[in-house]
């Protein structure tokens, strides 16, 4: 039986958390990639013992005890999340054609790196396809038995991309005033909540009022309709909710994480499941109200836990 080993590039951004970095690099050791590409920002004048944790996180690349080409890009001073994660992800993806993200509070579970080596494989020549993620955040019954279905939304919490998809990134969204004053955004979304939710968004990033390469990407790959790759079970969970976050600084609970079963059951079409999508949107962007079926369901729940708590 042939042993499964990761060739693809792995690019690890880190900044001043080494607790967690230290989670995540134990991971990419596991897994041993030939390339690893770290990209680092520097440390605010004006945050007292910032560059103390910087220097710490920056350390722990120091521990590559396999055969390894490490390759660093660090930022002298601050650059802020959305251009040092963009101009990082110009310089790995100028040195290799493929690559896998982690960023240093998303610890991905052992098989997330097959499977998106996998992924990039099959799809290397398919522009449709842009992002493979290892980050299911909808809970509900898929309503297929694949390994993973395609989606428009890019989950950034563990992924992969390719060179030829990454070359479309434009931090500065000279497109989204014509966009904008188009109303393209409620043609594509079907939705007036959806389209309010995400023209205020990539609004208030066009402004300047939200530092993220995030929205970015997403947008990116709206204007080139590209779709990304959800896996069937959740192989990435982030450990970096809390106040040393950038953005993600109330707590929450870490969602945990399942294998990728293998060989990978491919779907045999290449169609964005929009009920799925439909899903993620109204619980992890736009929260409706709930439905009087819904309504239903959690008073029963709530009652059941009455009558269980009684006993």
């Amino acid at each position: 039986m042939t042993t499964w080993q990761l060739t693809t590039p792995v690019v690890f951004l880190i900044f001043r958390r080494p607790d967690t970095t230290a989670r995540v690099f134990a991971e990419i050791a596991r897994a041993r990639p030939p390339k690893l590409l770290v990209v680092a920002d520097g440390p605010r004048a004006d945050r007292p013992g910032e560059a103390e944790k910087c220097a710490a996180a920056r350390a722990i690349i120091e521990q590559v005890d396999w055969p390894c080409e490490v390759l660093t890009n660090y930022a002298e001073t601050n650059m802020g999340c959305g251009r040092r994660v963009a101009s990082g992800l110009d310089w790995a993806f100028s040195l290799v054609e493929e690559a896998i993200i982690l960023e240093d509070d998303c610890l991905p579970h052992p098989t997330f790196f097959r499977y998106c080596e996998e992924l990039l494989e099959r799809y290397r020549d398919d522009e449709r396809v842009m992002v493979v993620s290892g980050d299911k955040s909808q809970e509900g019954q898929m309503r297929h038995t694949h390994s993973y279905y395609f989606s428009r939304y890019n989950h950034l919490w563990g992924w992969a991309s390719w060179r030829r998809a990454w070359e479309h990134y434009d931090h500065e969204m000279h497109l989204w005033p014509i966009i904008r004053d188009s109303g393209w955004l409620y043609d594509v979304l079907q939705d007036a909540q959806a389209g309010h939710y995400w023209q205020t968004a990539f609004q208030q990033v066009y402004d300047g009022h939200i530092d993220s390469w995030g929205y970015r990407w997403t947008l990116t790959c709206w204007l080139q309709s590209g779709l990304t790759i959800l896996p069937s079970v959740n192989l990435v969970t982030n450990i970096g909710f809390g106040p040393e976050a950038t953005h993600t600084t109330s707590l929450a609970n870490e969602r945990p994480t399942q294998p990728m079963q293998f060989p990978l059951q491919h779907p045999p079409f290449v169609i964005r499941d929009t009920q799925a999508d439909e899903r993620t949107h109204f619980t992890r962007f736009v929260h409706r109200p709930p439905s009087f079926r819904q309504r239903v369901q959690q008073k029963g729940k709530r009652l059941l836990q009455k009558i269980v708590q009684i006993k």
